[in-house]
């Protein structure tokens, strides 16, 4: 059976699925985050240890990562996809009733657990299904849908805190998803290319350590590690930065800032696409030149200048995670659910360390001490990419 290729009715299936997927998967992973100064205020905590509410899940989500998709390497791909989007949405309900923040945490912990099937699974899903000449596109499409679950559950989760209180922000964001995950269920089409592989575990650490080897996907990794640690460090302590006078503003306002987030949705299917035909190293250096722009930005004053590098800094970094990760699926030659695992496994741990470190950065510096290091990881990221290779971008613009 071929595979899918854009313009059939399959591939708009699959993509439908897999973006409302992503939108379930990223709306209750990050609907906290715009919630951690109300943490902060109402359990009495620090903003670092507020910040955990965000962290402990990325944390948790990683390591669950690792062995999840090789599950789904002898169990199959839309079996761990589907139980993890229904039982992720049924305790992101749960939580909403947390008596304290420790339960709070634990629940978090556990969401991330639950969570990880879909990222886990959903990359190598698509380098199975997908016809490569149609991968980055539909790579892009699957990280929109990351971008705009993250949007509306921040959004969402701070809009209905200031109107109500941020548990039933969380319960309403539950029973959204689980809805959406039942007709995810439905929608999204088997896997017609899956070879099941029986379990293995001296395989499982021999691939692993084939992975860890191969210097270009080590690279790619790191990559990953750094974009998504400078990205969740800029959007879990803008909110402390807005919420202080000058600016004071409130909290719908804040997640009303995500918005930004609809750039991120265009950029990552464009510079999906960009990257087939121009090569994934120059598309990659372009959102990373956009990203560093955007953190920059955030240094002036004036509100309309925080939000415009906002702006820039999402559409760059969205772009940038679209070529990284479907670089990781074109180089893995076997394993790839766990290649996609590792990426995300580095890129969570990412989130979950500088996230955290973050806190302390504003407590001690403020906000040019947060931008600081933000600036500073997205610069690693240039010599990281400098000696990866483009063949396998150039065949596929060949193919298109």
């Amino acid at each position: 059976m071929s595979r899918l290729t854009e313009g059939t009715p399959a591939f708009r299936r699959a993509n439908g699925a897999l973006f409302a997927g992503g939108f379930v998967t990223f709306s209750i992973l990050y609907a906290v985050q715009p919630l951690i100064p109300v943490f902060a205020q109402d359990f009495a905590i620090s903003p670092a240890m507020g910040s955990l509410a965000l962290s402990v899940t990325t944390a948790s989500l990683a390591l669950s990562m690792l062995f999840l998709g090789s599950l789904s390497d002898s169990r199959g791909r839309k079996p761990i996809m589907v139980a993890s989007l229904l039982l992720s949405s049924l305790l992101a309900m749960a939580t909403a009733w947390s008596p304290n923040f420790s339960f709070l945490l634990l629940f978090r912990l556990m969401e991330g657990i639950l969570l990880a099937g879909l990222p886990a699974v959903a990359m190598a899903y698509l380098g199975e299904e997908i016809d490569p000449s149609s991968l980055g596109m539909a790579m892009g499409l699957y990280i929109s849908g990351n971008s705009i679950g993250g949007l509306a559950g921040r959004v969402l989760s701070g809009t209905l805190t200031d109107l109500f209180s941020w548990r039933l922000a969380l319960a309403a964001i539950g029973g959204i998803n689980l809805l959406l995950s039942l007709w995810f269920w439905r929608a999204l089409p088997p896997s017609n290319h899956f070879q099941p592989r029986r379990p293995d575990a001296r395989e499982l650490l021999m691939s692993m350590g084939r992975h860890l080897k191969n210097p270009s996907l080590l690279r790619l990794f790191f990559v990953s590690f750094v974009l998504m640690g400078s990205f969740v460090t800029l959007f879990n302590y803008i909110g402390f930065h807005l919420l202080a006078p000058p600016y004071s503003l409130s909290h719908s306002l804040i997640g009303w800032l995500f918005l930004v987030y609809l750039t991120g949705s265009f950029s990552s299917a464009w510079m999906g696409r960009e990257a087939d035909r121009r090569g994934r190293k120059k598309v990659l250096w372009t959102g990373l030149a956009v990203m560093l722009a955007g953190a920059a930005l955030t240094l002036l004053p004036p509100l309309w200048c925080k939000v415009t590098g906002l702006a820039l800094f999402t559409f760059g970094f969205f772009g940038s995670h679209s070529v990284a990760s479907g670089w990781v699926g074109s180089t893995a030659q076997t394993a790839k659910a766990q290649a996609a695992s590792l990426y995300l496994f580095f890129y969570y741990t990412g989130s979950s360390v500088f996230g955290t470190l973050g806190g302390w950065f504003w407590s001690c510096f403020g906000w040019f001490g947060v931008t600081g290091l933000i600036l500073t990881l997205i610069l690693l990221a240039f010599p990281l990419t400098r000696p990866l290779s483009d063949e396998k971008a150039a065949v596929n613009a060949k193919v298109s």
